[in-house]
This record gives C-alpha cells, structure tokens and sequence, in this order.
C-alpha cells in the first residue's frame, strides 16, 4: 500500500546510512550517525538520553552541551516490527507531512531505524487532552492533517483491512511460556470468533460513507507534543500548540477511524481506564472544533450543520470498534516478538475486552 502515498516534487531527498545501531549498546552506532549528520560535533562530547515512553521502539536523544537545545533523535526499530509497519510507507508519510509543516525534520534512514529532529514541548497526558482549549487544537490540527492530498490524483482507499488480515494471519497460536498460553487460551477470544468479529467490521463499518483521507491512526498521548508559548505554565493554560510525532502506522484510511482511535487513547496506555472514553457532549464539542478546521482547509464555506457532528459522531463511535481490534491484534504479535517489558498479552486482553463491551452500545446509535 505504500505507493498510496505520493510524495510531492521539491521535497528534500532523505539520506539512507548503511549504520546498525544495537539497541542495547547504541553508542557506537549513533555517533557513526552523528559524524554524517552532526560532523562538527566531538564525539567524546555527545551526550545520549534514553527515551522510555515509546512501547515499540527504542528512542535515542543525541546532543552536545548542557542542555538540550539541538536535539538529533535517533530512532532504533523494535525486533520484527518490520512484520507489521511498512517502513517505506512511514518515510514517504514523513516526508508528506515535512512538507506541510505538519513534522519534524527527518535527517535520515539508517537499517534499522532513522533520525529526526527533536520536537521541544510536553508529550501530554490523558488529562490534558480532556482539556477543551487543548482538545480543539488537536481537532484543528487532526483536521490538517486529513486535508492533505497525497494520493497523485488516485482515488484513495483504505488499507485498513489488509493489515487487519495481515495482523490476524500473525497472531500466534499459542506461546512457550504455560503460564503465558494459558492467559491466552483462556482470556484472548478463539481464532474463528476473531476471524467472524473482522468480516462483521468489515461489512458493517465500511458502509458507513465515512471519507477516505490521510491519517495519523496512532493518535495516543504520548505522541502530542504541547509547546507551550511564554506565560504559559502548563498544558491546561491553554496557550501553545500541538504537533503530532510518530507516523509509523500513517497512511490512508476512514477519517472516522483516526478519531474514533484518538477517543480511546484518552484512557492512557500504561494504566488503561476505559471509563475515561470522552462523553458524547465533550465529543459533539471536539466534533465541532474539527468538522470546522476541515472544511476551512478543504476551501468549503458552508457552517457545520448540528447533522454533520451528529453523523460524524455515529462514524466515529462505530470506528472505535475497529481501532480496539486492530489494537488488540497488533498487542497478541508483539506478545510474542517484542523485546520491549510491556505486558502486550495483558493489553491484547484489555482492548479485545472493551471491543465486546462498546460494540452493543454503538451499534445501538441511530443515524440522524
């Protein structure tokens, strides 16, 4: 799927380095990176900082001095990640969104990761998305982002259920560790029930008429960037504004999908509460704020109508659906490939058990 993504003429060629870098001993690895990138730079003065926020790579921090002001960080791809995130596709999304101002810098590629500049701010917390001057800029700037076009004049389409069915055919059937199976033959639903939950996604969501456009899909907290503008203590003050990291799983899909996964980050990824998914009036008011920003960057003049929010919030619940599986799938892969100390069986479990839980309450929501 990753000519879907046509990257423009005129935007900067990305440099690829034939330079390995060991996730456990990184040193050596990213100052052969720092000598192409930062040559200036006296190796004995690089300092390095270990990113831990990240659950499916390893993120470096690469500077000089005593503080860090020119920040090169360098990315280390997780084991296997390559199975089920198309590499190619994340530099070309990248890159698109560079050229819309949307991201960072990206310095370069190298085999097993790339390096780009350090966005200064906060990665927020679920508390802070809750806040409605930090919420309706992410809805202004989610609203950028799917106003892109980045498809050559292609009618784009969806890729969501090839990597849904590319995930599925991943998922292990069993894992070496019996206390470990014995969690996943009792708690994670069987194959056949997941192989039926997919079709009936498939069938029920992509009929919805929910657009096509170029998403984030990985939308969490940590990868919302708040910087803050003087005067500004923290990110409830409101003043400041938000970037997106991380386009890793970037690329065409239902624009309900992308907001839909966005509301279920708000229950945080560390400790998960799902009883903090946004309600429907803070939901009809980020709604708003996003359907705005859209059509003013699609040149479209007409008000949002109290029909298009309500619409749209249909969409997006029902989408929700989708996000939990495909979440829920992606948690049972790195259960059994990742190198990474995060419980993705325990979280396989949590997003495949709120999956049955929504699914009554919104396919129970009326279209206006």
């Amino acid at each position: 799927m990753a000519n879907y993504i046509h990257v423009p003429e005129g935007v900067p060629v990305v440099p690829k380095f034939k330079v390995t870098v060991d996730e456990n001993d990184f040193r050596s690895g990213a100052l052969k990176l720092m000598k192409e990138l930062r040559p200036h730079w006296k190796p004995s003065e690089v300092k390095m900082k270990c990113f831990t926020d990240g659950i499916t790579n390893k993120l470096i921090g690469c500077y000089v001095g005593s503080v860090m002001q020119e920040v090169v960080l360098v990315r280390i791809y997780g084991y296997k990640t390559e199975l089920f995130v198309d590499r190619e596709n994340e530099v070309k999304s990248f890159r698109v969104l560079q050229a819309h101002r949307c991201a960072p810098r990206l310095h370069c590629t190298f085999t097993n990761g790339l390096c780009y500049e350090f966005l200064q701010g906060t990665a927020l917390e679920p508390e802070h998305i809750r806040s409605p001057s930090i919420f309706r800029q992410i809805a202004r700037q989610l609203a950028k982002y799917h106003a892109i076009h980045a498809h050559n004049g292609w009618l784009p389409k969806s890729d969501l259920w090839l990597k849904m069915g590319k995930y599925f055919s991943l998922v292990p059937t069993h894992f070496p560790d019996p206390g470990q199976n014995h969690r996943f033959s009792q708690e994670v639903p069987s194959a056949e029930c997941l192989r039926e939950e997919m079709l009936w996604l498939q069938q029920s969501l992509s009929v919805l008429g929910s657009p096509v456009v170029l998403c984030h899909n990985d939308l969490l907290c940590k990868n919302i960037i708040y910087n803050q503008s003087a005067g500004a203590t923290a990110p409830p003050a409101g003043e400041g504004n938000v970037k997106f990291i991380d386009y890793e799983y970037a690329g065409y899909n239902y624009q309900a999908y992308d907001i839909g996964n966005h509301f279920n980050e708000f229950a945080g990824v560390n400790e998960v509460d799902y009883s903090l998914y946004p309600g429907r009036d803070l939901q009809l008011m980020w709604l708003r704020a996003y359907l705005e920003a859209y059509k003013e960057h699609k040149d479209q003049c007409e008000e949002v109508s109290p029909t298009e929010v309500e619409v749209l919030y249909v969409q997006v619940n029902r989408f929700a659906l989708a996000s939990h599986f495909f979440w829920g799938l992606w948690a049972l892969i790195q259960a059994k490939y990742s190198t990474i100390d995060f419980d993705f069986l325990g979280y396989a479990i949590l997003r495949f058990n709120q999956y049955f839980k929504m699914k009554p309450e919104v396919t129970a929501l009326p279209f206006p």
